[in-house]
């Protein structure tokens, strides 16, 4: 039977975005092509994937999972991740990915609002979660053997998804590309972590912003699944046709002999993964030539050196877990800085706290909202205020502070909540990073507001080291006083080992505003006698 969305030309057939259509229809149409490299070397086909994703459903179907169930997923990115996630999407559950790293408040909330009975995770997360309130929770299935018990819960090994065949029962109705695929929760860097309601329309939608890939391309997953960056590529290839190369982590040292070994032609480089690229001494590994292309973000000063020496191209963009990839940019893209430029059927707007459109070349808040039906978040799960504070006036508002140039380039500016006002100005915390991360000494770099003895709040920079060099922070202010504009240069100083993160490598700047200067590790430029002077 013909449904209506099938007559609308921008709703993605089942079979490119739905799972259970797209796993039947390779299958079906290239049963032996690879679609799945493991780490240990393992390979999945489709044929072979499919058969995975039908076992895991039927054992899911056997422990009571029904279509439309919230099930809880906490496990690093690998076979097991991969083959549950895909069966409880088969029998048209809704996989809800967490950090296996969750503790205390933040692992009972996802608990309490995903409203999950099911949650699959390592064993060594048994014990934290007889630390909380289980809510409806009824079975736990774990990933190796615990001595934990917890009461009232069935405690059940892996194993048991696996005894019970390769033949669910089909799901009650028909899986529509509008179906909630998963819930993934926020990283929490402002506030408490919220469900992002994704469809598949939303998840596919955004991988196919990826514009320059094709089946011939192999994704490497080197972001957690409980990232949409994690989730995304394998919907992407899935779809395409193509396939992924499945990481736990990524790591420095062993990149290259990752790409050469899994032949990945496409990854997403954050932050200071780059840099730390760049640090590592030449290797036999990187000339393989299997990396055509990356996303690098942010575009940075380091992407001229990443091209020259590993002949690669590079792509920039903005995506958050809520949105579909609405800024990409092109191959090389000439300007320093941008996020790229919006895709096709996506609106972008920068505006005042109003939601009033700014000129060109100012900042503002940057608003969202895309042709295609259901190809952004519907909602926060259970979190109806904050659903409708994001979606106010019928846009998406990102809380990124935007600023776009008369060619039509998107360039981010800071966090609306990590902006700092100093005295009358506003100063952007991501230039301030930006200038001070050109300091041949630093590694990574946090600007955030601190309190003011006078008014409003200080600048604090939090800096983690390059290895086995040393800083003094009077000559970080000498070298920023040629580099920044007199109100944006850092009162204080922070040295840490490394900055503290989200699972997704994001700098949690609101544990080192609530750290503040409590810690005596903090050097003040005042207090050195070091005064800046209007320039």
């Amino acid at each position: 039977m013909q449904t209506h969305h099938n007559f609308d030309p921008r709703v993605l057939p089942q079979d490119e975005c739905v799972l259970r259509a797209m796993l039947e229809r390779n299958a079906a149409q290239r049963p032996d092509d690879i679609y799945a490299v493991f780490q240990d070397g393992t390979e999945w086909s489709f044929s072979e994937t499919l058969r995975q994703a039908r076992q895991a459903a039927a054992g899911l179907q056997s422990l009571g999972v029904a279509q439309d169930d919230r099930v809880l997923i906490a496990l690093p990115n690998g076979k097991d991740a991969l083959r549950i996630w895909f069966g409880v999407n088969y029998i048209g559950g809704v996989a809800v990915h967490v950090n296996p790293a969750y503790r205390g408040a933040l692992l009972e909330r996802v608990i309490s609002n995903s409203g999950a009975e099911l949650l699959v995770c390592v064993a060594d997360m048994v014990e934290p979660v007889s630390q909380v309130a289980t809510a409806d929770l009824k079975t736990v299935v774990t990933l190796g053997e615990t001595s934990t018990l917890l009461p009232g819960i069935s405690l059940l090994d892996v194993g048991v998804l696996d005894g019970v065949g390769d033949q669910p029962e089909a799901p009650a109705r028909e899986i529509l590309p509008f179906d909630l695929q998963c819930i993934i929760y926020t990283s929490g860097t402002t506030g408490p972590s919220k469900g992002v309601m994704c469809s598949y329309m939303h998840v596919t939608s955004a991988g196919k912003a990826v514009y320059f890939l094709d089946a011939e391309d192999r994704y490497l997953v080197n972001l957690p699944n409980y990232h949409i960056a994690g989730i995304l590529p394998c919907m992407l290839m899935m779809s395409l046709g193509g396939s992924i190369a499945v990481i736990e982590r990524f790591k420095t040292d062993q990149f290259w002999e990752t790409i050469a070994a899994t032949k990945a032609t496409f990854a997403i480089l954050l932050g200071v993964m780059t840099r730390y690229l760049l640090s590592r001494p030449e290797t036999p590994a990187e000339k393989a030539g299997y990396l055509r292309y990356i996303i690098q973000q942010p575009f940075d000063d380091d992407a001229p050196a990443l091209r020259a020496r590993f002949n690669i191209d590079i792509y920039t963009s903005f995506n958050m877990t809520e949105v579909s990839l609405p800024i990409v940019s092109e191959p090389n893209p000439p300007v320093p800085g941008t996020c790229g430029k919006a895709r096709d059927g996506v609106e972008l707007r920068i505006v005042d706290a109003y939601d009033c459109e700014v000129p060109v070349g100012h900042t503002g808040e940057l608003i969202i909202r895309t042709d295609q039906p259901w190809a952004m978040m519907h909602g926060y799960y259970q979190d109806a205020d904050a659903t409708a504070r994001a979606w106010r006036n019928g846009w998406f508002h990102t809380g990124d502070i935007f600023r776009k140039n008369a060619d039509g380039y998107y360039f981010f500016v800071d966090r609306l909540k990590d902006t700092i006002r100093r005295r009358g100005e506003n100063i952007s915390s991501f230039e301030v990073e930006a200038a001070v991360m050109a300091h041949p000494a630093i590694r990574e770099a946090a600007a955030v507001a601190t309190e003011s003895e006078i008014s409003e709040s200080e600048v604090m920079i939090v800096v983690s080291l390059n290895k086995n060099v040393s800083l003094d922070p009077a000559d970080l202010i000498r070298f920023l006083s040629s580099n920044l504009t007199y109100f944006m240069i850092p009162r204080y100083v922070r040295i840490l080992a490394d900055l503290p993160k989200t699972p997704t490598q994001k700098i949690e700047k609101h544990v080192l505003r609530s750290t503040g200067r409590s810690q005596g590790d903090v050097w003040d430029r005042e207090a050195a006698g070091i005064r800046i002077q209007r320039n």
